[in-house]
């Protein structure tokens, strides 16, 4: 994936489901959701431990299927060994763009999305992307 394409995906985005959130504010997921709130996107932290609960000010689910809203992309903060089952989720809800954070590589779950229509960043993280490309959009 060239910058050209992150950089659109992260201007066409709005609403951003984020799997694996977490309330200590020393993870790099809660840093992340934070981040990306205060640049204007809209996050729905994914979290079955976090069940009810809310995240910066945002309720918190379970998985995938239970958010209520439509999710332009599936932020994953997990192993790589689940990503596939993530990207099969993010198919099932027709999310438009897969990102699997740094150090999450699954090729499988990557040919999977993109063959189902989705934009896949595979093992870069949003945050850093957006530094690096400048704000604002």
């Amino acid at each position: 994936m060239v910058d050209s394409d992150i950089y659109d995906i992260l201007r066409s985005v709005k609403t951003i489901a984020l799997i694996g959130a977490s309330n200590k504010e020393d993870r790099p997921s809660y840093k992340v959701m934070k981040f990306l709130l205060e640049q204007g996107y809209d996050v729905i932290p994914v979290n079955p431990g976090m069940l009810g609960q809310t995240l910066l000010g945002q309720q918190c689910y379970a998985s995938l299927k239970d958010i209520p809203v439509t999710v332009d992309m599936v932020d994953v903060f997990r192993q790589s060994d689940v990503a596939l089952e993530i990207a099969q989720e993010a198919i099932a809800i027709n999310a438009k763009v897969l990102w699997l954070q740094i150090g999450v590589i699954n090729e499988e779950a990557k040919d999977l999305a993109e063959n189902s229509g989705l934009r896949v960043v595979m093992d870069r993280c949003p945050k850093k992307e957006i530094e690096a490309h400048g704000l604002p959009w």
